[in-house]
């Protein structure tokens, strides 16, 4: 089985992690550009995943910025199930986030759990595609005292095309998302910032990936933008970035990993110019065995 296709080119079915915001809790709730590296059109074979995505990345904002994500148990299924045609499967992620603004403040804790269902088709011809769905859980952080979460719940879709043929990873992930506007009128817990920071705009990412393998290393580009659709309260100022960088990766056989650079080329309300450092890296837990054949007796 060709892991590096269906693990390293697919595996990210989920594709959500926090996106934490230095200024205020609006913005992309996924973290942009989390998908890159991986065709997220693809179907995974029959089985139970671990994926680690972790990052780390310095915004050159004055002052300056740290945010680093970690899941330490994103769990992916794979069901025995088609439906219309597509394979289903079923994520669960609860990420954790660490974020600092030199000289003036730090948070670090768990943030909003995710819970996902997706369908994936193979399209042929080396085509992939598929959709996805979920929701963001709300934490209440009165009670918890976890100061990088959402108090709201908030939902994401997603739509993904890959081609995966002669080694080639050519892959598109379009993900639009819910927020909060100003008109809610339930409680306010954020311990982030002000009232107004509190409510989440809605948003879309667009994560793109171009990459070759040769024998078992992979190299190319990766790029990704942002943009928020709305402002949630008087003066927020609307959000957008385009990213640009490079991915190198290794095939291991069972366990794929690989490595991205990216640094922002354009913003608008962002404060300043990021550069993180990313990893892939996807661990089968069980995969189940191949049907076999019997053969007929005459």
């Amino acid at each position: 089985m060709n892991f590096n296709k269906s693990l390293g080119a697919a595996a990210i079915c989920a594709a959500a992690l926090v996106g934490f915001e230095t200024k205020a809790q609006a913005g992309s709730e996924i973290l942009p550009g989390i998908t890159t590296g991986v065709a997220l059109g693809a179907p995974l074979p029959q089985g139970v995943y671990v994926l680690q995505l972790p990052s780390y990345g310095y915004t050159n904002s004055k002052p300056g910025a740290n945010v680093g994500v970690i899941v330490p148990a994103w769990l992916i299924w794979s069901t025995p199930w088609d439906i219309l045609g597509g394979h289903l499967l079923f994520d669960a992620a609860s990420p954790l986030a660490n974020a600092a603004i030199h000289g003036a403040r730090s948070w670090a804790g768990a943030s909003n759990p995710l819970l996902e269902a997706q369908l994936k088709w193979s399209l042929g011809g080396g085509w992939y595609g598929g959709v996805q769905a979920g929701a963001y859980l709300p934490v209440n952080n009165e009670l918890t005292q976890i100061n990088v979460a959402r108090d709201f719940a908030s939902f994401q879709t997603v739509a993904a095309v890959s081609y995966l043929a002669d080694g080639y990873n050519l892959s598109a992930t379009f993900i639009y998302g819910t927020g909060q506007d100003a008109s809610y009128n339930g409680p306010v817990r954020s311990s982030l910032t002000a009232i107004p920071g509190s409510w989440g705009t809605n948003w879309i990412n667009l994560d793109l990936t171009a990459t070759k393998k040769f024998g078992k290393v992979e190299a190319g580009a990766v790029g990704y933008a942002s943009w928020d659709l709305d402002q949630p309260y008087a003066g927020y100022g609307r959000q957008s970035q385009f990213v640009l960088g490079g991915l190198v990766g290794y095939d291991f056989g069972v366990v794929n990993v690989a490595f991205k650079l990216t640094r922002t080329v354009a913003e608008t309300n962002y404060g300043g110019f990021e550069t993180r450092g990313w990893a892939n890296i996807i661990v089968p837990l069980w995969v189940a065995a191949p049907p076999t054949t019997v053969a007929a007796k005459y």
